[in-house]
């Protein structure tokens, strides 16, 4: 009996800290964008579609939580209980990107912006692949997946930016060659996380 509460534990604590993760990131998160409000100034996102954003990255980490108990809490044969491990990799994006505005990353860093685009990318391809794609998808398909989503999502996102800001600001001259290696970028990293995540499941499929 011993043994077995003790195994039990064991294989809660990595569900355990994955929600803890999450929790704490979407507080950060919602810490940074009442920051936002109160000090647009200091935000770093003052002239970047900062109304956009306020109202975007809430949504983006809620969606999980929020599809979840309106719907796959009841509906879903993918888990049994919420996945807080997708719900963290679906959050981090939010509040890294956010961060780096904050500490004006992007704009000291010359290659942040691309490092950006391909970490953030493949997180959100991770989380989405680990919340809604079956476990049983063969390698190619799990590519394909991946590749699909974060190709559709940073298409959306670099339309989103060219309405919201780009079009009216100095960065309109190079926004075409910028946009084509934020595109490559993304669906690299998107591609990535497909191949990883099979890699992993494969393993704990075997164990």
């Amino acid at each position: 009996m011993t043994t077995m509460v003790a195994t039990t534990r064991a294989a809660a604590g990595p569900a355990d800290l994955a929600k803890y993760a999450a929790l704490l990131a979407k507080i950060a998160l919602f810490a940074l964008l009442l920051t936002a409000l109160i000090w647009p100034d200091l935000s770093g996102i003052k002239g970047k579609a900062s109304t956009a954003r306020l109202v975007v990255y809430p949504i983006g980490a809620l969606v999980l939580p929020l599809w979840w108990f309106a719907y796959g809490r009841a509906k879903s044969k993918l888990h049994k209980a919420f996945p807080w491990h997708a719900d963290l990799l679906l959050t981090l994006p939010w509040l890294i990107d956010l961060l780096g505005n904050r500490l004006n990353l992007f704009d000291t860093i010359t290659w942040w912006d691309d490092a950006m685009h391909f970490s953030l990318w493949a997180l959100l391809t991770a989380g989405a692949l680990t919340a809604f794609a079956p476990r049983d998808l063969s390698r190619a398909l799990t590519a394909v997946v991946a590749l699909g989503f974060g190709a559709t999502a940073a298409v959306i996102w670099e339309l989103g930016e060219y309405v919201a800001f780009v079009r009216h600001s100095t960065e309109l001259q190079t926004a075409y060659t910028d946009t084509l290696g934020d595109l490559t970028l993304g669906s690299l990293g998107a591609l990535l996380a497909g191949l990883i995540l099979f890699q992993v499941r494969r393993r704990q499929a075997l164990t």
